[in-house]
């Protein structure tokens, strides 16, 4: 077959190698051998064929060295930076550590004193400053109120090393759902990290840089990132300088908890009238609520607030296991109740005015802790607050912004109450009782009587009721009138003052001589500038609610002048000797006691059947005066009992008129109310008033008797008694 010429088909193998059988190189024999070793070789050839991709790609592989280096780089650097950051923490947090004083040192970090105020009774009814109540440490300080304050503030305080991730992380969320920015609102401080913020990073407040104490700690209280970690740094130390109960105890000794309370001992006492050792679940969680918001929470400013607030720290307290579901459910059904005197929160005015009467050094600008004890009776005070009050709901209008203080003393001075304008829980207020001058209107005829009386005239004496013209040089003549627009004829001196006839006091004074009535009316504590003019014994002299009521305290007296005062005794606190003491304020004596006993007829004449008929009170003899001024801008009754003295004004800031308002109206409605209040349970005692007998009829007009001396009265007497024996009485 193979002679037959005819070409045979290649073999696989021939076709496999043709290319090589036609570069002219003879296949080399397969043995068995090599046909298995070319069967294995599938694998080598793929890798070959990967290794050849790959460099056919110099772009991918330019690509990924990049970026595995510039990762190198960057891990490096943050490695590096990372230990090096570390260590100036670590260095940084040693630094303060080391720095930091014994933590006994931070408990009170005020910069100036407070001042306590005790009622006439030893009672605190009103504290100024910043007040320290005392040291309390986390070992000693009730264990509700600890576990309230962490529950509240920071409940893994003694797992953490000072700063919470956790929480700062939660705080963020929070204030992101809120719409707020992430370090608006809720900071997921620490109670550390809140310390290290009332220390102020360990800067005190230095008085000479100019900053107030309040820009100091406004300052201290900013909320930048950079402030931030500035004060984890501060506790990240403290963390290292002190335990976690030293930490604690700094923390609630410095808290500011509202009404000035610096402290929970300071804040317990204020509104509990006990110690921060001894509060129970109720109160403890109340003085834990404050500290989101001291001002908004405080209870004297929102008691129903301030119970809500307690109510969310008293679930936080049951749901972390510091209260069973019992103790939880009974502090929820009693709410924690405010002392009596925090409750009441009264003397406000008063306290104001007493921290204005004594030095600065021991009561405004105080850096000692001060205790004064004052005149105020805060059984009294209540009742000037709810006369007025009562007053105000039933008889004045809705809406009127018509205002009204009230003053009330004792015969000596002893200022027992003060109401300083409408709304009386308040501090540092405009008070209408000491700082408004007001003319006095009818309120001033009085001492024009008082003059009269002391220069030797009577109650019964006769003045003319008519028509009156005075020549006042550079003004022209002046023609004063009666409030009823009538004339009376010849009036006594004391149907004079119970109607509160204008012109028969215009004559009197001008018959005695209106320097005498100057002299009376400032002797008698009137220290405004008085009038000049023949008006003067109309009360166009202005004067404060306080030197009137003083003033009609030197009447009640027997005549002596008097000087209110508050401050009865100021000391340091914890010492026992008084650095000042007040001992009474009646002074020297103005009138005959003749003459103050006359004038207390003849204003008590002014009660019971005068313009002041709305003052009486059932069962107990007063006496006083109404006044109204000008167009009724301003409505005054000042009287007394036996036993207390009390002023009344009222009228408008803006000297608005008062509508159908006069002093024997409201005002002395108000006195009324006040003075049944103050003398409830107090027996009815006379009054040192003459006992009057009837006049005669008159024979003439008044004597003109000019501007005679004291030195004359014991010669008027005995002219006075001659005439009396001839003509059976006084008769003029």
């Amino acid at each position: 077959m193979s002679g037959t010429g005819k070409k045979k088909p290649p073999l696989v193998a021939d076709r496999r190698y043709a290319s090589k059988a036609a570069s002219g190189k003879k296949p080399a024999a397969k043995t068995a051998t090599t046909r298995r070793t070319t069967k294995s070789k599938p694998t080598p050839r793929k890798t070959t064929r990967r290794r050849r991709s790959r460099s056919r790609n110099p772009i991918i592989r330019a690509i990924s060295g990049l970026f595995r280096w510039v990762f190198r780089m960057i891990w490096g650097v943050v490695w590096r930076s990372s230990a090096v950051l570390l260590l100036l923490v670590t260095l940084t947090v040693g630094y303060f550590a080391a720095t930091l004083p014994d933590a006994t040192q931070l408990i009170d970090g005020r910069t100036r004193g407070s001042v306590t105020l005790l009622d006439r009774n030893g009672q605190v009814f009103a504290w100024r400053g910043d007040q320290f109540g005392g040291m309390i440490t986390a070992d000693t300080v009730s264990p509700h109120l600890k576990n309230a304050v962490i529950a509240t503030e920071d409940k893994r305080f003694y797992r953490h090393f000072g700063i919470s991730p956790r929480g700062i992380a939660s705080a963020v969320r929070i204030n992101l759902r809120a719409g707020r920015g992430p370090l608006s609102g809720n900071g997921g401080s620490t109670i550390t990290q809140q310390t290290a913020k009332l220390l102020c990073l360990g800067v005190p407040h230095d008085p000479s840089s100019g900053m107030t104490e309040a820009e100091y700690e406004a300052d201290c209280r900013r909320g930048t990132l950079w402030r931030k970690a500035k004060e984890a740094i501060y506790a990240l130390a403290m963390e290292v300088r002190y335990s976690k109960d030293e930490i604690l105890t700094i923390y609630l000794n410095r808290a500011f908890l509202g009404a000035g309370a610096r402290g929970f001992e300071a804040a317990s006492q204020r509104y509990f009238g006990e110690s921060a050792n001894t509060v129970s679940p109720t109160e403890a969680a109340m003085l834990a609520g404050l500290l989101k918001a001291p001002t908004r929470y405080a209870p004297t400013n929102n008691l129903e607030r301030s119970r809500d607030r307690a109510q969310v720290v008293l679930n936080l307290m049951e749901e972390q296991g510091y209260l069973s579901t019992a103790e939880a459910v009974n502090a929820r059904e009693n709410p924690a109740e405010l002392s009596a005197a925090a409750a009441a929160r009264a003397g406000g005015y008063f306290a104001d005015w007493v921290m204005g009467s004594g030095p600065d050094f021991f009561t405004s600008n105080t850096t000692e802790d001060v205790i004064i004890r004052t005149t105020l009776d805060q059984r009294i005070q209540t009742a000037a607050e709810e006369a007025l009050a009562y007053i105000f709901e039933t008889k004045v209008r809705d809406g009127s912004e018509a205002q009204a203080a009230i003053v009330v003393m004792s015969s000596d001075g002893a200022v027992r109450a003060m109401v300083g304008g409408r709304q009386t829980r308040v501090s540092g207020a405009f008070n209408r009782a000491t700082q408004a001058l007001r003319q006095t209107g009818s309120a001033f005829k009085p001492f024009v009587y008082a003059a009269a009386l002391d220069l030797g005239y009577s109650y019964n004496d006769y003045v003319d009721d008519s028509p009156l013209t005075i020549n006042i040089p550079g003004s022209g003549a002046w023609s004063p009138t009666n409030y009823d627009h009538k004339f009376h004829g010849q009036v006594t001196l004391t149907d004079a003052l119970r109607q509160s006839f204008n012109i028969p006091a215009v004559r009197v004074s001008e018959s005695v001589g209106r320097e005498n009535v100057r002299k009376i009316a400032a002797d008698f504590g009137i220290e405004s500038d008085l009038a000049l003019g023949p008006a003067l014994a109309l009360g166009a002299s202005e004067s404060t609610l306080i030197e009137m009521t003083g003033a009609y305290a030197g009447i009640l007296n027997g005549g002596s002048s008097v000087t209110p005062y508050g401050l009865v005794e100021l000391r340091l606190q914890g010492e026992q000797d008084p650095l000042m003491r007040q001992e009474g304020g009646i002074g020297e004596r103005v009138i005959s006691e003749n003459a103050a006993a006359q004038l207390i007829y003849m204003m008590n004449q002014v009660v019971e059947a005068g313009t002041g008929q709305r003052a009486k009170l059932p069962g107990r003899p007063a006496a006083g005066k109404t006044g109204t001024t000008q167009a009724a801008r301003d409505a005054w009754f000042l009287g007394f009992t036996a036993d207390y003295v009390a002023g009344v004004w009222m009228g408008y800031d803006n000297n608005t008129p008062l509508t159908g308002v006069t002093g024997g109206g409201l005002p002395a409605e108000i006195w009324h109310e006040t003075m049944l209040r103050v003398h409830e349970g107090l027996p009815a005692q006379p009054l040192p008033m003459i006992t009057p007998v009837p006049p005669q009829p008159p024979l003439s007009e008044l004597r003109t008797r000019g501007n005679r001396g004291r030195r004359d009265r014991q010669a008027d007497g005995i002219i006075l008694d001659v005439l009396n024996s001839i003509f059976g009485g006084r008769n003029r």
